[in-house]
């Protein structure tokens, strides 16, 4: 009989990422209501950068295997379909990060399930089903899903569930498991990674970003949105049209066929609206729209607009941020 709630964490560069502890939070208020329990499942050597248990796994499965050093979709999938078959869990839940927008939809078809991707609310009704909302139709409408198969499976979009206090009076049992991996069976793997001179704050974990559009007119002029948001302690974000100019990297796009964000505050600089980056970042608490042009589509979702040269407000922005912290 299906029980529980499997939790994947995500782990890069040996610290399990944000994303993942907002998933256990949830699993853990979800398995609250169900009265049961949540268990963890990590796919990294060596022990956790911080205790799970505190973020309500009840478990840890730590797997274990060579196969495993780096990303595979195939051999993670594999491992991940394993675990689920052996604690038949009742729902699967997993951070909507690009890892796991490519990894869970592949468990879902492994164990012949349904899938619930990027929600921004969870929640078990009738007893015993999840019941998720996600966004569709490029955000324009909301979906309000109910899976009926088990395990349930569903990613959620980061920074939209709150990630509480760690319990320090919490603790888990840890239990190793030995997959079943042949190399084989892996048919692509990654063999390098190689880190470009990436932003201090991960984009889709940020509290704060500012992002710069067309209206920016060029690279040269990308580090003054830098250096606001380094002002503001946050990320810088870019729109497609700015990207696909080759003014910034591909990894600081949001948007549709971006990365999808939603932090406590985004400020848009000389970005029109396009729906396709609005799919990206309508999910925001607070919206700052700058732009020269009074009619911009975004300044119709924004909380706060500033018609304006954004070569004037930004200077102007970062040098007022910097008095506050400095006074």
């Amino acid at each position: 009989m299906a029980q529980g709630i499997l939790v994947f964490i995500e782990e890069r560069e040996g610290k399990v990422k944000k994303t993942s502890l907002e998933a256990l939070y949830a699993a853990r208020k979800l398995a609250d209501t169900l009265q049961e329990s949540v268990c963890a499942l990590r796919l990294a050597a060596g022990e956790p950068s911080v205790s799970l248990a505190q973020y309500g796994a009840d478990k840890v499965i730590a797997a274990q295997s060579d196969l495993l050093g780096a990303y595979s979709s195939e051999a993670y999938c594999s491992v991940v379909a394993q675990v689920a078959q052996k604690i038949q869990p009742r729902f699967i839940l997993g951070s909507a990060s690009a890892m796991g927008r490519d990894l869970l939809p592949r468990v879902a078809a492994r164990l012949g399930v349904g899938l619930a991707q990027d929600c921004i609310e969870a929640r078990v009704i009738d007893g015993r089903q999840l019941e998720c909302l996600r966004p569709i139709y490029a955000g324009k409408a909301y979906a309000r899903v109910r899976l009926l198969m088990v395990p349930s499976i569903a990613t959620l979009r980061p920074n939209v569930f709150s990630l509480g206090a760690p319990d320090p009076a919490r603790n888990a049992e840890t239990e190793a498991f030995a997959p079943e991996l042949k190399a084989d069976q892996i048919h692509a793997s990654v063999k390098e990674t190689k880190a470009s001179a990436g932003q201090k704050i991960e984009l889709t974990e940020a509290n704060i970003i500012v992002s710069g559009g067309r209206g920016m007119k060029g690279p040269e002029n990308f580090p003054m949105i830098e250096q606001l948001a380094d002002a503001l302690g946050g990320a810088m974000g870019a729109s497609r049209s700015a990207v696909d100019a080759g003014w910034i990297d591909h990894q600081h796009q949001v948007g549709q066929t971006g990365k999808t964000v939603s932090p406590t505050l985004y400020i848009a600089c000389g970005i029109s609206g396009a729906i396709q980056h609005l799919a990206g970042m309508s999910s925001s608490k607070y919206i700052v729209a700058i732009n020269k042009d009074p009619e911009a589509p975004l300044f119709n979702v924004a909380d706060y607009g500033i018609v304006g040269d954004l070569f004037d407000v930004v200077p102007a922005l970062t040098q007022a941020v910097k008095n506050l912290k400095s006074s």
